[in-house]
């Protein structure tokens, strides 16, 4: 019902920049905000970054608050989440997921559709 297709990843300095997009597909109402997750090698899958389809609203992780922002392009039905800064810590796979909810919240299993990945490796 939502099919959600992530780009933009790859091999950056630190200090690098980098831009994902997430083109998001299927029933609008099914994904109505939107979230940025990563996963490092042995750790859990954690929150980035949210958006909200209609207002723009967003929210950030401590951990990028200042680094990583998070924007919508309704006419491409596509989110963005430019990277800057990037530090090795940010290394891992991202991943892009949709919830119907109309608020941003942070945890996992709020987050019904979610994309393949995208990794990003940032080197020193």
């Amino acid at each position: 019902q939502v099919q959600l297709v992530e780009s933009g990843g790859g091999l950056v300095q630190h200090g690098g920049s980098l831009r994902l997009s997430c083109a998001a597909s299927g029933r609008t109402f099914l994904r109505q905000s939107m979230g940025w997750f990563r996963q490092a090698p042995g750790k859990e899958r954690e929150f980035v970054a949210g958006i909200v389809w209609w207002s723009g609203s967003t929210y950030y992780a401590d951990s990028v608050k200042g680094r990583f922002t998070i924007s919508r392009d309704n006419a491409k039905n596509t989110v963005y989440l430019q990277m800057n800064s990037l530090k090795v810590e940010d290394t891992a796979v991202y991943y892009c997921a949709a919830r119907s909810g109309t608020n941003i919240v942070t945890d996992i299993p709020s987050y019904a559709y979610w994309g393949q990945g995208t990794q990003v490796t940032v080197s020193t």
